[in-house]
């Protein structure tokens, strides 16, 4: 049972939480700008749990997907479905079981946010199969991990602002950015079995693509931060998230496997920074 149970967990990632924290990060600035600083516990409470839930059921959809190229990448062959722990079936009961709890906790909103919610679902559904025929399924990602952003502002306002679009447009180019460091360590497996990733399409700019990204990301958010009236402390949240982008610059520069999975894994503070700023921000103003 304890083996089975360990099976499981390392299914839907709860023994590598940083997919959680990547998710939760833009979800929670949403939620804190759409409520102008001041947001229900229920609403926090509600997002954040349906962020782990979302993100676990979108590792079990992702190891159905792809167990049958799992097996030829050496830091996947050992996930739980590609090495036989648990069978394909069980992982889509799973996914399907972690979605339905995730739409039970929108019970009491408004239509726009199931609406989003159902959209939200089919995204994170679809986004593991883009990698056989999109070049850039990294921006792909970045909409379903950015996905909480309308659903928040839903939420809290009925309505889809466009510092909503914003906000999402600087999540997408940050996870191009991080989920292409990512995909740096795994290139040359990707290149074998015939993954389409951001890191082999950009090839020998690759580098230079993540801090453009990193680049575009700061731009966004404060943009999103002038449209919101933010203020000095908000910018320099931006400012410590400028200096992580540069950090991970030195840590990718060389495309050391090691250096490029430690750069993706520092993104949490990257968006913690940026969050912490935004908390700060509201607090005294």
């Amino acid at each position: 049972m304890a083996s089975r149970l360990d099976s499981y967990v390392r299914l839907v990632r709860l023994n590598r939480p940083i997919g959680i924290l990547l998710l939760l990060w833009p979800t929670l600035w949403a939620v804190w700008i759409a409520a102008d600083g001041r947001p229900s516990l229920h609403v926090v409470a509600v997002f954040t749990l349906g962020t782990i839930l979302m993100r676990s059921a979108g590792c079990a959809i992702n190891d159905y997907a792809d167990r049958d190229f799992d097996r030829h990448v050496a830091r996947t062959r050992e996930r739980p479905v590609t090495s036989g722990a648990i069978a394909p079936w069980e992982a889509l009961l799973v996914a399907a079981f972690l979605c339905l709890l995730s739409l039970f906790l929108l019970v009491g909103f408004n239509r726009l946010t199931w609406a989003l919610a159902v959209v939200a679902v089919l995204i994170a559904a679809s986004y593991p199969f883009t990698k056989r025929f999109f070049h850039l399924p990294q921006a792909y990602l970045g909409v379903a991990f950015g996905f909480g952003i309308p659903m928040a502002f839903a939420a809290e306002q009925n309505a889809l602002p466009p510092i909503a679009w914003v906000l999402l447009l600087a999540n997408i180019f940050w996870a191009i950015a991080y989920d292409t460091e990512y995909a740096m360590v795994d290139r040359e497996d990707d290149l074998k079995i015939g993954i389409r990733t951001a890191a082999i399409t950009f090839g020998k700019a690759d580098v230079t693509a993540i801090m453009l990204c990193y680049g575009a990301t700061l731009v966004g958010l404060a943009l999103a931060g002038w449209m919101a009236a933010r203020g000095p402390l908000y910018l320099a949240g931006l400012g410590l998230a400028a200096g992580l982008a540069v950090y991970h610059y030195r840590l990718i520069r060389t495309r050391d496997p090691a250096g490029c999975f430690g750069a993706f894994l520092n993104n949490n503070w990257l968006g913690a920074a940026v969050f912490g700023g935004l908390l700060l921000d509201y607090a005294v103003r």
